[in-house]
């Protein structure tokens, strides 16, 4: 039987970060998704091992991984325990878009005095009070990260013009809540439908339907924390069916669209900014 996994997910009221994730995994195996958000990940216990732009990688303890946003990866413990993590999800007012190339060859920071803010923005968030203690943390944090990322300028050569792969990327992104068939994404783009699926599948890692339920699984989860009910969020997302919704939700995350809504914690207390 598989293990459900224990977690805990909110979205704080706080400008820079859509979720906080926080989970211990045993079974579960992350297909591969992507977001539209930067995932900001530190492992307490355990290792993952993933793939990110056709390369595998590593995180465990003690280091630093930086998943850019629109970028397919997937995530597997490769320790008999399982892995604990915590996930922050950042969005572009903390890491714009224009970093995304320098984040995809290398997402591994291994930055001691970085790990040590990170752990101490999750410690903050989970109380209330101090608000100004956690968007000093949250500052502090981000420009450590863009300074990592901007050290890597250098070494990159010049960015190379999107092609049809990244033209339909853009194109399934204006469209995944209310859906765009392959005939209507080849009218648009005057490619043949198969030949989209090759270039796609090949340029990402994923094919099209995928990342598609992966945009609407991404756009689920933050209105779940927002409080809108299962059953509202299915069709919100662009899902056929509730059916649909938490087959594919759980297929992602490896629980139930209600148990993830329900995960947020209680917030309490205050800290003091170290």
């Amino acid at each position: 039987m598989v293990d459900q996994p224990e977690l805990r997910a909110w979205h704080p009221p706080l400008v820079g970060i859509e979720e906080v994730f926080h989970a211990r995994i045993t079974d579960h195996v992350y297909p591969m998704h992507t977001h539209e958000t930067w995932t900001l990940l530190i492992v307490d216990d355990g290792m993952v091992r993933y793939n990110l732009g056709r390369h595998e990688h590593g995180a465990l303890d003690q280091i630093v991984t930086l998943l850019p946003p629109h970028v397919p990866h997937n995530g597997r413990s490769v320790t008999p325990g399982g892995f604990q993590k915590r996930v922050m999800y950042l969005d572009s007012t903390q890491l714009g878009d224009d970093l995304i190339g320098l984040a995809v060859d290398c997402p591994v920071l291994q930055d001691p005095l970085l790990r040590q803010r990170i752990h101490q923005l999750h410690v903050a968030l989970e109380r209330r009070g101090d608000e100004l203690e956690v968007e000093s943390r949250l500052a502090l944090m981000s420009e450590r990260l863009r300074d990592h990322l901007r050290q890597r300028v250098q070494d990159r050569s010049a960015v190379r013009e999107p092609g049809i792969a990244h033209r339909l990327r853009e194109l399934l992104d204006a469209k995944f809540v209310e859906g765009i068939s392959l005939q209507q994404a080849s009218a648009a783009l005057h490619v043949h439908p198969a030949h989209l699926v090759r270039v796609f599948s090949r340029e990402f890692g994923m094919g099209v339907h995928q990342y598609v339920t992966s945009r609407r699984v991404d756009l689920a989860r933050k209105l779940l924390l927002s409080g809108m009910s299962p059953r509202q969020v299915a069709v919100a997302a662009g899902f056929y069916d509730q059916s649909h919704f938490h087959r594919h939700f759980k297929r992602v995350l490896g629980t139930s669209p209600g148990r993830y809504a329900g995960s947020a914690p209680a917030v309490q207390g205050a800290a003091h900014l170290l």
